[in-house]
C-alpha cells in the first residue's frame, strides 16, 4: 500500500486530537500518564502545532483513495544535537499495522527533513523501540545510536538514490 503524508490543517485538528487521545491512551499502558478529570490525556502543546513552524502535524493516509492510516507529529525540540528534527508522536491505526504503513511514513519523514534526528519510542514499549530500531537502522545502515533513551542518527550524506533508502520503501 502507498501512502502520502497531508499536512493537518487548522480545520482537520479535531480529528488530530482524537488519534492523538487514542494514541496516548495506547501508550499509558506503558508510560504510566494519567487521564485528567475531563477523560483526557494532557498534551500542552499540541496548540503549538498550529501556530509555530518548528512543528509540523501530518495525517498518514492512503496513496488514492485518502483513507486515514494514522499521523505523525514532527518538531525541532532536540534532547541531545541540535539543530535537528525530532518525531514527537506517531501512530499508525491497529488494523493497518505491520503493513510497513509506519516504516514508509518514518522513511518520508526522514527525507523531507535533512540533518540531525531523535526518535523516542514510546517509554516502556519494547514494540516501540523494535520497531524504531528496525526503521531507523534500517534507512542509516545501522549508522545510529541509542542513548538514554533516543535514537540519535543523521541524513546528511544519504541522497535518494541510495540504497538504503529505496530498501526501506
Amino acid at each position: 500500500m502507498d501512502i502520502v503524508l497531508e499536512t493537518v490543517s487548522m480545520y482537520k485538528k479535531d480529528t488530530l486530537f482524537r488519534l492523538l487521545q487514542y494514541s496516548l491512551f495506547e501508550e499509558s499502558i506503558s508510560d504510566g500518564n494519567d487521564m485528567n478529570d475531563e477523560a483526557l490525556f494532557e498534551y500542552p502543546w499540541f496548540e503549538l502545532y498550529f501556530t509555530e513552524e518548528e512543528r509540523e502535524a501530518y495525517f498518514i493516509k492512503e496513496q488514492g483513495t485518502g483513507r486515514l492510516l494514522g499521523f505523525v507529529m514532527i518538531n525541532t525540540h532536540m534532547e541531545k544535537r541540535s539543530p535537528g528534527h525530532s518525531i514527537a508522536e506517531f501512530m499508525v491505526l491497529p488494523k493497518f499495522r505491520r503493513n510497513n504503513i509506519g516504516k514508509k511514513a518514518a522513511v518520508t519523514c526522514f527525507d523531507m527533513h535533512r540533518g540531525n534526528w531523535e526518535v523516542s519510542p514510546s517509554c516502556g514499549s519494547n514494540q516501540a523501540y523494535l520497531f524504531w530500531k528496525n526503521v531507523i537502522g534500517g534507512y542509516t545502515g545501522n549508522n545510529c545510536q541509542y542513548e538514554d533513551g533516543i535514537f540519535l542518527f543523521s541524513n546528511h550524506r544519504q541522497g535518494k538514490d541510495s540504497p538504503l533508502l529505496s530498501e526501506a520503501l
